[in-house]
C-alpha cells in the first residue's frame, strides 16, 4: 500500500496483475489525458485533486461593458461603463486589454454576431485583412470585416440582409480593436 505516493509503473503493474508493465503505463497515459493523472517534473505521476488544484480552477478577470456598437450603420460610442463581466483568462489574455460590447443590427450576422450579441474585443490600433473590427468613423463606432487596400479602406458587412452595404474609407477612421469572440445573448447583460 502506498500511502501519499502514487505508485510507480512497475507497481501498478503488480498490483493489478499485468504481465507487463505496458499495460499499466497505457492506463496511467489513459488517465492523464483525462486529467485525473498528470506527471511531475522529476519523472514521477501525480493523482489531480480537482477541488484543490490551481491549474484545473477557471480563472477570470472583470472586463468592462462600455455599452452598444452597430452591426448596421454606425451609432455614437460612448464610452460609459455599464458594468463589468467576468470573462475566462483563456478568452481575456493578458498583456493585452479588453472591453465588452453589446451588439445592435444583422451587419455581421454571417459571422455570428447577432442583434443583442456581446462581443469580446482586444483594444489595438491595427488590423490585419479579414480581421472583425470596432471601428470610429465621424465618431461614430460599427463592426464590420477591415480590408486594406492600398490608401483605400473597406469595412465590410458579412450579412443576409443584402442591405448593407461596404463603406469605402480613407484613412480617416480609428481602429478601436479586434473583435476576439462573440458571446451569444442568453441572459439579460442589464447590470
Amino acid at each position: 500500500m502506498h500511502r501519499g505516493k502514487m505508485p510507480s509503473v512497475r507497481e501498478m503493474m503488480t498490483s493489478l496483475g499485468y504481465r507487463s508493465p505496458r499495460s499499466a503505463s497505457v492506463l496511467m497515459k489513459k488517465l492523464m489525458s483525462k486529467r485525473i493523472l498528470r506527471r511531475k517534473p522529476n519523472g514521477s505521476y501525480q493523482l489531480i485533486d480537482n477541488l484543490h488544484d490551481d491549474t484545473m480552477r477557471a480563472q477570470t478577470v472583470d472586463i468592462p461593458l462600455v455599452g452598444t456598437v452597430a452591426c448596421g450603420t454606425p451609432v455614437l460610442a460612448e464610452e460609459n461603463i455599464e458594468g463589468v463581466i467576468p470573462v475566462s483568462t483563456k478568452l481575456a489574455k493578458s498583456p493585452h486589454r479588453y472591453f465588452l460590447l453589446k451588439t445592435e443590427g444583422d451587419s455581421m450576422n454571417e459571422k455570428g454576431i447577432n442583434d443583442g450579441d456581446l462581443v469580446l474585443v482586444r483594444q489595438q490600433l491595427t488590423a490585419d485583412d479579414g480581421d472583425v473590427i470596432v471601428a470610429l468613423v465621424d465618431d461614430e463606432a460599427t463592426i464590420k470585416e477591415f480590408y486594406s487596400l492600398r490608401d483605400i479602406i473597406v469595412l465590410k458587412p458579412r450579412s443576409t440582409n443584402k442591405q448593407h452595404k461596404p463603406m469605402i474609407l480613407t484613412k480617416d477612421f480609428q481602429i478601436q480593436g479586434v473583435v476576439v469572440t462573440v458571446i451569444p445573448n442568453v441572459w439579460s447583460y442589464s447590470s
